[in-house]
C-alpha cells in the first residue's frame, strides 16, 4: 500500500475497511453484488483529539494499526491512488477487535 497523503483532524481517524466475506458460513460463494460492505478496518491515522472548551485536546483512544468495528454508515468514503478509505469520528468507532 502506498503512502497515505491525508492526515486526519481532530478527532478523526482514517480507517481501510478489510475485505469482504468471499462465502457465507454454509460455503455458499457471494457474488459481489450480495455482499455487504464490512463494519471492520484498520486504522491507518488518527488526529489529534477533539477541543475541549478549555482549550486542551482529549487523548485519543484509538492508534494506528487497531483493528475496529464500526457502524454501517460510519464516516465519509474518500478514493485516494485507487484505494478507498473512511474518514470518520472516534466516536464512530464501536470496538476495538483483540
Amino acid at each position: 500500500m502506498a503512502k497515505l497523503n491525508i492526515k486526519p483532524l481532530g478527532d478523526k481517524v482514517i480507517v481501510k475497511r478489510v475485505e469482504a466475506e468471499e462465502k457465507t458460513a454454509g460455503g455458499i460463494v457471494l457474488p459481489d453484488s450480495a455482499k455487504e460492505k464490512p463494519k471492520r478496518g484498520i486504522v491507518l491515522a488518527v488526529g489529534t483529539g477533539r477541543l475541549l472548551d478549555d482549550g486542551t485536546r482529549s487523548e485519543m483512544q484509538l492508534k494506528k494499526n487497531d483493528e475496529v468495528v464500526f457502524t454501517s454508515y460510519a464516516g465519509t468514503e474518500i478514493k485516494m491512488e485507487g484505494e478507498e478509505y473512511l474518514i470518520m469520528d472516534e466516536s464512530d468507532v464501536l470496538g476495538v477487535v483483540d
